[in-house]
């Protein structure tokens, strides 16, 4: 049972990563991002998940540095935008993450998306950037098998993490058997289906266990050995959302949320996507 808020899981290189972080997607830069991360990192959290689409980084930065916790405490994760994809451009684009962040490391760097004809020059740059020491894991977010494949074949370092959309209604079992079979962790975004919690099953097992259906989500997703990065600026959700380390869902009752997979989709389709 995952029973702390400190708990990681240990990527394929030995870097730990917290099983929850914060994640930070349509929070505007400045006081809401600041204070959305001190009050995350006030809550125990120890993991932020940024990206440089998000146009929050310097606030991300602040709120790192007003938390008043050391930073080797903390997993900081950001992403290389679409635009900015390629060699060079990667390489100039994570040094503006960097700067933004007011970080010497990043904890983990991910490509965001797939962009055909491009990400594996970008792959490159990122190889380059963990063996400089720049980076300590690397990664990718919303590649499907066959680009995890593409990117796999012919790279020296087969990436940490893919960082996919995936809950009840989009449970990916290919794609997460994939990443199992090649120690790729992966990493859920929009884990709480972007507040569609409606539904009769998840209405029913809150009730059960006392706890809000985004807790049972949370907490299946983590039974299933996936880290989680729910996003909220309310500090009272940030610590509701922190509060699924005591207790566990019952296997029948994980296999009820398993049952409502539809693969719908509440973002983007990484194979249609106009990047």
């Amino acid at each position: 049972m995952t029973v702390s808020i400190t708990e990681s899981v240990e990527l394929h290189n030995g870097i730990k990563m917290p099983v929850l972080g914060l994640g930070v997607w349509k929070t505007k830069d400045g006081d809401e991002v600041i204070n959305a991360v001190k009050s995350s990192i006030q809550a125990g959290y120890r993991s932020i998940d940024t990206a440089a689409a998000y146009g929050n980084e310097d606030g991300v930065g602040i709120g790192i540095k007003e938390s008043g916790i050391a930073r080797e405490e903390l997993f900081i994760t950001t992403k290389v935008w679409n635009a900015s994809q390629g060699y060079d451009s990667t390489l100039q684009a994570f040094d503006e993450s960097r700067k933004k962040l007011g970080l010497d490391v990043i904890d983990l760097y991910l490509i965001h998306w797939p962009v055909k004809g491009k990400y594996k020059d970008t792959w490159r740059a990122m190889e380059k950037l963990y063996k400089d020491g720049a980076v300590r894991a690397i990664g990718v977010s919303n590649f499907q098998v066959h680009h995890l494949e593409d990117v796999i074949k012919g790279s020296e370092i087969v990436p940490m993490v893919n960082q996919i959309e995936l809950h009840p209604r989009l449970t990916q079992l290919e794609l997460r058997s994939f990443c199992q079979s090649h120690k790729i962790q992966v990493e859920a975004w929009s884990p709480l289906m972007q507040g569609n919690l409606d539904i009769p099953v998840l209405v029913k097992l809150a009730d059960k266990y006392n706890k809000s259906a985004a807790q049972i989500i949370l907490r299946w997703g983590l039974q299933h050995g996936i880290v989680v990065i729910p996003k909220s600026v309310n500090p009272k959700r940030i610590q509701e959302n922190a509060a699924i380390f005591d207790f566990t869902l019952s296997a029948e009752d994980s296999a009820l949320l398993d049952a409502l997979n539809e693969n719908h989709r509440f973002g983007p389709d990484p194979d249609n996507f106009n990047f």
